[in-house]
């Protein structure tokens, strides 16, 4: 965990990870805070970043221009490339929708929505502020396309929860095989979002605001 020191309160009052001397100063006195980006950790992956484009629920890019990067904390993306690893066994893949958010898009989106059931409340931070949570899917490694979830990315009704069972067999069987393998490698599920995972013990890992840009340049 960082000191106070390295912190700087954030005007809705919870302390954020803003500057690189503070990230490298955890990191070299804990290796698993650091972010690893995905497609470096696990080539294979595949990217739809929702948040650097329109097609997402605000209908507005969140994330600088072009971005084509994302991150986890060390844990997390070791764990994710051995969800990836047993779903290419099967002919299968991970699709990344999100992951590593800054806080100040964090904000954004409260700013914009103010409501808990959809976005994270900046006096709290969230899981993608951590670098600890993703929004992900499966594709079917020969054509490329998603399987069938039942809803799309982001979408806020019922029928995105976990315990929704009013859908065909094959979305379900579908949805079961995300959740399993994503269970069996260490995540938790999100009870509304079917494609929200995270990675636990979320306390020992800081809110961060640390760019896209930035985290590129340490990560090399």
């Amino acid at each position: 965990m960082a000191q106070n020191q390295d912190l700087k309160k954030s005007s809705y009052g919870v302390p954020v990870l803003e500057s690189v001397s503070a990230y490298k100063k955890i990191c070299k006195t804990d290796s698993n805070q650091q972010m690893k980006e995905l497609k470096a950790k696990i080539p294979s992956i595949v990217y739809d970043l929702r948040y650097a484009v329109k097609d997402n629920f605000v209908k507005q890019p969140l994330y600088p221009r072009l971005t084509s990067v994302t991150f986890l904390r060390l844990p997390a993306a070791n764990a994710l490339a051995n969800v990836q690893k047993e779903l290419l066994e099967k002919g299968l893949g991970l699709k990344i929708f999100d992951a590593y958010r800054p806080y100040s898009v964090t904000v954004k989106f409260w700013e914009l929505i103010k409501d808990e059931r959809y976005v994270a409340n900046p006096s709290k931070g969230s899981g993608h502020n951590r670098g600890l949570a993703v929004d992900l899917t499966i594709i079917d490694l020969k054509t490329g396309k998603e399987l069938d979830m039942g809803t799309g990315f982001d979408n806020f009704t019922d029928t995105a929860h976990h315990t929704f069972t009013a859908l065909p067999e094959t979305v379900l069987n579908n949805r079961k095989l995300l959740k399993e393998v994503m269970l069996k490698y260490g995540f938790k599920l999100f009870e509304t979002e079917w494609w929200h995972y995270s990675w636990p013990n979320d306390r020992n890992y800081e809110v961060m605001n640390l760019s896209f840009e930035k985290l590129s340049r340490l990560s090399n």
